[in-house]
């Protein structure tokens, strides 16, 4: 069963105890505090031996999930490309996109869709010019 974890903790340091001095006031193993301490998971047996050695009541114990929803940023990013990289019996030198997509990758950015404009509008006129990616990241509040 998953536990709160971290009440655990933060009424164990309250009390001033060590791991052990919580096994001992328990009755649980120490190994067995420990587990529940890092894997937030216990059995129900020893729930209610931490819930009786730290005053408490067992429900308060349970794992509360906060649902909430992710939020996402996005914004665009227009990349040069001379004459088009399609026309042409000589076609131009693509640009690094590796290069420009790992550098928006250290800020956090993932690269959700890249475009052209002609594409954009519906058009296929065998050649390509400047390229619009659409870039994501998650925000963290």
């Amino acid at each position: 069963m998953k536990i709160n974890a971290e009440l655990i903790l933060e009424l164990r340091n309250k009390k001033l105890w060590s791991q052990d001095e919580l096994a001992i006031a328990s009755g649980l193993n120490l190994r067995t505090i420990q587990r529940i301490e890092n894997e937030a998971s216990a059995s129900l047996q020893s729930r209610k031996s931490l819930a009786s050695a730290l005053d408490i009541d067992t429900l308060d114990l349970e794992y509360k999930e906060s649902k909430k929803m992710k939020q996402y940023e996005y914004k665009t990013l227009e990349i040069k490309n001379k004459e088009g990289f399609l026309t042409g019996i000589k076609k131009q030198k693509l640009p690094d996109l590796a290069e420009i997509f790992n550098q928006e990758g250290k800020s956090g950015w993932l690269l959700v869709q890249i475009l052209t404009p002609e594409l954009a509008q519906g058009v296929w006129a065998g050649k390509t010019g400047d390229m619009i990616a659409i870039m994501q990241r998650e925000v963290v509040e």
